[in-house]
């Protein structure tokens, strides 16, 4: 299915936002051989692969996303809310992988 749609090359340049740099991705990665970006809230998971597979040149198994709410947070009487964050776990196929410090010099 995936394989037949068309996505628009500019549309994929936007699709993700950041990868995530952190102790769960870092664990996430080292376990389950898995890269886990932020990305639009309306990204769908073809896009995401097709965005992934473009930009870093990888092949790309499956993908998993999570859709995070953001945290209420008040100061003092006033009562806010951070974001709202879309997560996708990118499982990459065996041999594969991303390197950000290589490509961030």
């Amino acid at each position: 299915m995936s394989a037949t749609v068309k996505h628009s090359e500019e549309r994929l340049m936007k699709v993700l936002l950041a990868p995530v740099i952190s102790e769960k991705a870092t664990m996430v990665a080292d376990k389950h051989e898995q890269v886990m970006f932020r990305v639009l809230p309306d990204a769908s998971k073809p896009e995401i692969k097709a965005a992934v597979e473009m930009l870093f040149k990888v092949e790309v198994l499956s993908v998993q996303t999570v859709n995070r709410e953001g945290k209420q947070k008040r100061s003092g009487r006033f009562v806010g809310r951070r974001n709202h964050v879309k997560h996708a776990y990118v499982c990459l196929k065996p041999g594969q992988e991303i390197n950000f410090s290589e490509e961030a010099a």
